[in-house]
């Protein structure tokens, strides 16, 4: 059977979350392939792009171009992926465009954060932006796509049970998670020598955007408790966010990196005390598995996804109580309990797997019952 994934959400030099898990999966699932896997038999892979950019940061697959997928084409983009005449295709978003399609189609829910908290990303075109506010304030647009499909994709129990709370389809719901590739381990000589230094580094580190929801002002107050610590922001940031946060508190120690590469965050998060976020909502959270297969412990805040994610090995504060995420931190000054929590860190992230999740899919994709579309 043939099998496309749409790879329009990948970025062109360094991923985002979205863009991570489609590579993620996509590798995972060639690999597989490429092994002779009895998972993924007779399945033939592609990939579904809209900028020939986007394949530097994927896997050797063949591939097709369409139209981006915030372009005004995108409700009838089915005509053009048609032309390939996949079996299936599976979408890292859940707005891919459905009308005239004569394939298989499973779309993915990452989250319901934007329900509650509705401010759209800003790197959006303004109509779609428009969009997608009025996209939010209302549950029967996302049941009318998700019902569309066949099948839904989502990357988290937390995330599965949203969708039948708020009762958003009636096709089968398949969890998928996200995942990060790991180092290798470390010997317990270097593991010990590493909790001595780490513990006393008072270096802490925050992976995300400034969006209202990611309650990144909790963390300057909070280092603001620790004036021996600095809070590393690695994402870019505007200068009014910059501002704004640096105005919560001037004697907190902050360092804006304007942005990353996948080489320095791994140094940074081989160097840090932890790894922190204060997040209202999230669907997933991948800086923690990134994090804790460094053996990075994390510091997060108490909601539901994060307890899935970090499990026993993560360090929960209240959201909004700078003091408790401060207090948190403080443990980890005794190497013992630095070295406990880096163990039980690692242990938690080897749970999650790219390609654990390629299985989940190829499962999906040979065993679909959904309606066809082919003609």
């Amino acid at each position: 059977m043939r099998l496309a994934v749409d790879c329009r959400y990948t970025r062109l030099e360094r991923h985002d979350g979205i863009s991570r898990y489609t590579a993620g999966v996509a590798t995972a699932l060639k690999e597989l392939i490429d092994a002779g896997d009895p998972a993924v038999a007779g399945i033939e892979l592609s990939m579904i792009i809209s900028d020939e950019r986007q394949l530097a940061m994927l896997p050797g697959l063949p591939w097709v171009k369409v139209s981006g997928p915030t372009s005004v084409r995108e409700p009838l983009v089915a005509l053009q992926v048609n032309r390939s005449r996949p079996d299936m295709v599976i979408s890292p978003m859940q707005t891919m465009g459905t009308l005239g399609r004569r394939y298989r189609l499973a779309l993915t829910v990452h989250d319901l954060i934007y329900y509650s908290n509705p401010e759209p990303p800003r790197d959006l075109p303004g109509f779609v932006r428009v969009l997608w506010r009025l996209y939010h304030k209302a549950w029967w647009p996302q049941r009318m796509l998700l019902n569309g499909a066949d099948a839904i994709v989502t990357v988290s129990d937390t995330t599965r049970d949203l969708i039948a709370e708020h009762r958003l389809t009636r096709r089968p719901v398949t969890v998928a998670r996200n995942a990060a590739d790991l180092p290798p381990r470390v010997t317990a000589e270097a593991a010990a020598a590493d909790a001595a230094a780490r513990s006393q580094a008072k270096s802490l580190l925050y992976m995300g955007s400034f969006m209202p929801y990611k309650n990144v002002a909790t963390l300057v107050r909070a280092a603001a408790e620790l004036p021996d610590y600095t809070l590393h922001l690695l994402s870019r940031a505007s200068e009014a966010d910059e501002a704004r946060l640096r105005a919560i508190d001037p004697e907190a120690r902050l360092v804006f990196h304007g942005g990353v590469s996948d080489e320095e965050y791994q140094r940074l998060l081989g160097q840090a005390t932890a790894l922190v976020t204060a997040s209202l909502d999230e669907g997933f959270g991948i800086p923690l598995v990134e994090s804790m297969g460094q053996g990075t412990p994390v510091v997060v805040s108490d909601i539901g996804v994060f307890r899935e994610i970090g499990g026993e090995a993560a360090l929960f504060a209240p959201a909004k109580d700078a003091a408790a995420f401060a207090a948190a931190v403080r443990t980890l000054e005794d190497p013992a309990e630095w070295a406990g929590r880096s163990r039980a860190s690692r242990r938690q992230a080897e749970s999650f797997s790219w390609e654990a999740s390629a299985r989940a899919l190829a499962g999906l994709a040979t065993g679909s019952t959904g309606r066809s579309r082919r003609r």
